[in-house]
């Protein structure tokens, strides 16, 4: 069963390209965007975050945290983020734990790649309940950016 809008946000600690480790539950008391993407360096991961980056003085102004996560290592996200200039991190759930509980992994994806995380944005509200949520089947899909906004301002 996939998760919806009133659901707890499951919680979890994810390594970042930092090699920092992040737990969702860090940021309670904030409002959270996360985006699970497939992969690093390609084109529509790579729009889907810079859309992100460019609006980040947003999320920031209404004191959103907003997180990457898909399942390349935390170097390659290391590189990812240095290259694409983001100012939020971006986490590797190398082991898809993360992305299967929240029904954004494909069991099969592009050239016979097994357990790659879909395109999917969820917005976390200060409680940890989930205000927004949305999963791709289509990778070359784009979130609604103005949903999202709009879940956040609710």
């Amino acid at each position: 069963m996939s998760l919806q809008v009133g659901d707890q946000a499951p919680d979890f600690k994810l390594y970042s390209s930092d090699l920092a480790e992040v737990s969702l539950s860090a940021f309670k008391g904030k409002k959270v965007i996360i985006h699970f993407f497939p992969m690093a360096f390609t084109g529509t991961c790579t729009e889907q975050l810079c859309t992100m980056r460019d609006n980040f003085s947003f999320y920031e102004g209404i004191n959103a945290q907003v997180l990457g996560i898909s399942v390349d290592s935390p170097f390659s996200l290391a590189k990812f983020k240095e290259v694409q200039n983001y100012q939020f991190p971006l986490l590797s759930d190398f082991n898809k734990n993360v992305s299967e509980e929240y029904g954004a992994l494909y069991n099969e994806f592009v050239f016979g790649l097994k357990g790659v995380s879909k395109r999917a944005a969820f917005v976390i509200d200060e409680e940890g309940k989930i205000a927004y949520a949305e999963v791709l089947e289509d990778a070359h899909d784009l979130p609604d950016f103005k949903a999202i906004d709009e879940a956040l301002k609710g």
